[in-house]
């Protein structure tokens, strides 16, 4: 039986974060191949750490910067490990290839993390986004972990048209491998059935809270036109700061985390999702297409969507925008249905599990009959894994010398 090994940031939350729907996407693929998988995490598990028991897969908690984990690896001895964002590859990839030099090594990067970094700089100081914003520490270290690699997974066509033109990185290292979706389901609560309006994200995610914050900006001024309408945001891990903006008054309600994103989904007339900055795909928008909500978001939130299709909804980035296709959306019926109906095109043609899954593991079985040619093609990766560039490795072995 193959065998692939995930080495976890932190041991999957999909009712918390789009990322850990992602990772139980990825098991799933790889299971329907036939593959026995074991996930490795050195994190804690929360309260709503996904029980990936249930869907037989091995766990075991390892230790960060320690040797123990390469005695743990050898006796897996995997055909695939997946890295899970290049954090992980920083500390575990090097390990790998010494104990287990015929293992495919693949990144998922959830998202470009120098992306939205760039992204983030460039918000933060009230400007448009320059080239020299990309070239931080993370882009530097993100790289080399895609060189380091024998295959990266991008979320994004924009990120994968960044990877390849911008920065020219070779496509054989690459491969794009978005949300999937197996089904929409076309039988939820019609137009009347359904009020308010809601927002969804985890705290611990900046851009969500500068979305949060977005949002109270014009919620008073779609509150003035739908005096009956209410927003309850929606997130985990609330902090402190985002319970004090919790009015009753103003029906700007801060409902922490959602039990079941289908639940409040179909309760909503709209998503509002006025997303500042950010990278990758949007979990909260994926949901909602798939589940029938209209949305309205920014340009950044629905980047790499919906291709040349319609939006369900609306995208405007100007605030006055915004609140008059709130108003406009939450009150035609006819406008509302539409955009429905778009999001589930957007859905069948451009996320169907179908469109990627084959292809996917296609290419694993090619990289594996010829892992060495794809390697030796791999320049880059080849020089930065000579000895004088390792820091990362001498790094974690000084970390582990002081330990002890």
């Amino acid at each position: 039986m193959k065998h692939l090994v995930i080495i976890g940031t932190v041991w999957p939350e999909p009712n918390s974060t789009a990322a850990g729907s992602r990772m139980l996407q990825l098991i799933s693929l790889f299971q329907k191949q036939g593959y026995e998988i074991t996930f490795l995490c050195s994190a804690s598990k929360s309260d709503f750490s996904f029980d990936l028991s249930q869907i037989s897969v091995k766990t075991k908690a390892i230790q960060l910067n320690d040797s123990s984990f390469d005695i743990e690896i050898a006796a897996l001895n995997p055909n695939v490990v997946l890295f899970d964002r290049f954090m992980i590859e920083e500390q575990y990839g090097w390990r790998v290839m010494e104990n287990c030099p015929n293992a495919l090594r693949i990144l998922d990067t959830e998202d470009l993390h120098f992306l939205r970094k760039a992204r983030e700089v460039a918000f933060k100081q009230n400007r448009e986004l320059i080239f020299e914003d990309y070239i931080s520490d993370v882009f530097k270290r993100e790289m080399a972990s895609i060189y380091r690699c024998d295959l990266t997974l991008l979320i994004s066509e924009y990120e994968m048209q960044l990877a390849t033109e911008t920065f020219k990185i070779d496509t054989s290292l690459l491969f794009y491998l978005p949300f999937l979706s197996e089904e929409v389901n076309p039988n939820v609560p019609k137009f009347e059935e359904r009020n308010h309006f809601v927002s969804i994200g985890n705290f611990l995610h900046e851009p969500n809270w500068q979305t949060v914050l977005a949002l109270k900006k014009c919620w008073k001024s779609i509150k003035k036109q739908l005096p009956e309408a209410e927003l309850h945001v929606y997130g985990a891990y609330v902090s402190e700061k985002a319970k004090q903006l919790h009015n009753e008054k103003e029906a700007f309600l801060i409902k922490g985390r959602a039990e079941s994103v289908a639940d409040v989904y179909s309760k909503a007339k709209i998503l509002l999702a006025p997303i500042p900055y950010g990278a990758g795909l949007k979990g909260k928008l994926f949901e909602a297409m798939q589940l029938g909500l209209p949305s309205i978001t920014t340009k950044m939130g629905a980047e790499a969507m919906n291709g040349n299709l319609d939006w369900n909804g609306f995208i405007t980035s100007d605030e006055d925008d915004f609140v008059k296709k709130a108003v406009e959306l939450y009150t035609n019926k006819s406008l509302w249905e539409t955009a429905q109906k778009n999001g589930y095109e957007i859905i069948e043609k451009r996320f169907k599990k179908e469109l990627f899954a084959t292809d996917f593991m296609n290419r694993i079985e090619e990289l594996q009959q010829d892992l060495k040619t794809h390697r030796n093609l791999n320049f880059l990766g080849q020089v930065l894994q000579h000895q004088s560039l390792q820091s990362t490795k001498y790094m974690s072995k000084w970390i582990e010398a002081k330990n002890k």
